[in-house]
This record gives structure tokens, C-alpha cells and sequence, in this order.
């Protein structure tokens, strides 16, 4: 009840910010960005589209990777009218493509560019099931694997940038609170709702996806250290708010919890707060593989603190991406 009337009333955590905090009150301490090029999935609308703004307007280069190129258009021109000085490319990546995002870090590379900065802020919320191009569940593909791979692709250029730059990289994933709620074995009943359409459950199958974002920070946090690699990463839940993650999910009972819930939605500058403050906040140097919210660190859940769960899902990640890479295999035969 206390956590929920704090909430409520926005008051400052340990960090001095709490749930009423904005994406530009937390980045008021890095007024210059211009050293920083930061990659930026989902930016198109919501939360991402103002990360890339607040970002945009504090100085730093910006690549905005995106399914439409025209709805990245419009994000980069309402940005450049309110920040005519900002750098900003846009480019072509479908998260549920593995071979998109290859080819996307391929072109990337070529503009021989810096990379400080990673965010991986799309998402999917899929109400009907379906099945990507390389045979895996829609909505575990655009959240956890295609982010999967386009970090393991663009780690090395993260590295060398921090090496060269002597700036501590970082990598912010944007899972969400409802990681709580799936239960069971992640890799058995992502094998189901791939395989058995009939099993499909919407919000277990987002809850697997965003418990597999957190998993992915545990387990990369630790290789990082293992490598000794000046990256961080870290994981955020940016609060509850409606953006066009629920837009296949518009209706009256969507109306109606949004409706029952208004006093605990966020507005997107405020849902946007935790991603920019984990990925540009000083007093974060260091911190690696936690978990935050109203721009404070938090538990995760059990299963998404487990070490062996994180270890599992990345080998089953690795096998996924690794086996897509030759016709006729079958990406979930995992362990």
C-alpha cells in the first residue's frame, strides 16, 4: 500500500527521481550528448519516439532503425523541427527478421560510426498468433530475439568505441513489470506456442518475451565483466502506459482497463524517464545487469533474477539465431 501511494504522489526514490519524473528532468545533467551515437529501436511512437527526442535535444547522433521508414521520417522531422542542429539517420530493420538485422548491422558498419549507445526499446503485443520468417513465435522474436542479435552483432563496435573513447558504453533493455507473471519452463512453452497455435496465449506469450529481456541483461551483464569490457547493461520497466503497443488490442475492455487503471498511467515523457536516465545518468558508471523503475533500481522477479534461467535462455538464443543461419533447421530444437 505504501509503494502504491509513493507512487502515486511521485515521490523521489534513492536516486532523487520517482514515478512523476520526465525523460527531460533526468537528462538535465547531460545537456551535451554530441560525443554520443545511440541506436534506438521502436522509435517511431510512444515511449521510444520521446527517448529519441529528449536524446535528440541533449545532442547526441541518433540511428533510428525501423519496419516503416516513413514513420521514422516523421519522428526525425517533428524531432528536427524542435532541434534543427540534431543528427539523425534512419534506417531499415524488421526486429522478427533475423536476416534484416544482419543486414541492418552490415550497413551500419559501413557509415563506420561510433555506437556509445543501445537501446532496445520495441516491442509487440500480438493478439493473434503468428510465426516469423525463421519459424519462431511473433511476438518472442521482435522482443527478446531479434534484440538478441542485433546486440550480439553490435557489441564488438560498443567495445572498441568504449576502448577508443574511454566512455563506458551502454546498452538499456526495455522489458516491463508483467516479466512477473509467467511461470514455468520458458523454453518448453515458447516450443508450444510456436509449434501448437491452439496454446496461444497472448499475455503469457508478452510475459515470456519481456522475462527473456531480463534474462538477456543478467547473463550478458555477466560476460561483460567476464571480458573485462567497458558496456554496461541494464534493464528498465517504464510504467504503465498506452501507446501503440496495445493497438491490436483496441476495444472496450481495453478501454475499460486503461479506463480503471488512469490514475496509474504514466505519461510517455514520464515513461520515457527510467530508459533515458539508466542510459545517460552519471551516477549509473559501472552499474550493470539490475533492474529499474520510476528511475530507481528494483527486483526483478524470481525466475528473472534466476542465473541458470538467464544462462539457459541465452544458449537456447544462441542456438536460435546460429541454426537460422542454414535452410531447413528447425530453431527450436533446444535444450
Amino acid at each position: 500500500m505504501l509503494e502504491t501511494v509513493k507512487y502515486l504522489l511521485g515521490s523521489a526514490g534513492p536516486s532523487g527521481y520517482g514515478s512523476k519524473s520526465t525523460a527531460e528532468k533526468v537528462t538535465e545533467h547531460s545537456t551535451d550528448l554530441r560525443s554520443v551515437t545511440a541506436i534506438i529501436t521502436g522509435a517511431t511512437s510512444g515511449i521510444g519516439a520521446e527517448t529519441a527526442r529528449v536524446l535528440a535535444k541533449r545532442g547526441a547522433k541518433l540511428i533510428l532503425p525501423a519496419r516503416s521508414i516513413k514513420a521514422a521520417e516523421e519522428t526525425k522531422a517533428r524531432i528536427l523541427s524542435e532541434s534543427p542542429e540534431a543528427e539523425i539517420i534512419v534506417m531499415a530493420l524488421d526486429l522478427s527478421s533475423l536476416s534484416s538485422v544482419r543486414k541492418f548491422v552490415a550497413e551500419f558498419e559501413n557509415l563506420n560510426f561510433p555506437l556509445n549507445l543501445l537501446i532496445n526499446n520495441a516491442g509487440k503485443f500480438a493478439h493473434q498468433h503468428a510465426i516469423s520468417e525463421d519459424g519462431v513465435e511473433m511476438t518472442f522474436a521482435t522482443n527478446h530475439l531479434g534484440h538478441f542479435l542485433l546486440t550480439k552483432l553490435l557489441l564488438k563496435k560498443m567495445m572498441d568505441t568504449a576502448k577508443e573513447s574511454g566512455v563506458e558504453g551502454r546498452i538499456v533493455n526495455v522489458s516491463s513489470s508483467i516479466h512477473g507473471w509467467f511461470s514455468g519452463d520458458a523454453i518448453q512453452y515458447l516450443r508450444l506456442i510456436t509449434k501448437d497455435k491452439s496454446q496461444y496465449d497472448a499475455t503469457r506469450a508478452y510475459a515470456l518475451s519481456k522475462l527473456a529481456n531480463v534474462l538477456h541483461t543478467k547473463e550478458l551483464a555477466r560476460i561483460l565483466k567476464k571480458m573485462g569490457a567497458n558496456v554496461a547493461v541494464n534493464c528498465v520497466h517504464p510504467g504503465i502506459v498506452r501507446t501503440r503497443l496495445t493497438r491490436e488490442r483496441e476495444g472496450l475492455i481495453t478501454d475499460l482497463v486503461f479506463f480503471l487503471t488512469s490514475k496509474l498511467l504514466k505519461t510517455i515523457p514520464q515513461a520515457a524517464a527510467t530508459t533515458c536516465y539508466v542510459a545517460t545518468h552519471p551516477r549509473l558508471a559501472n552499474v550493470s545487469g539490475k533492474y529499474f523503475a520510476d528511475c530507481n533500481e528494483v527486483s526483478s522477479s524470481k525466475l528473472g533474477s534466476n542465473l541458470t534461467e538467464a544462462a539457459r535462455i541465452w544458449s537456447a538464443s544462441e542456438t536460435m539465431v546460429a541454426k537460422n543461419s542454414y535452410a531447413n533447421s528447425d530453431p527450436l530444437e533446444i535444450n
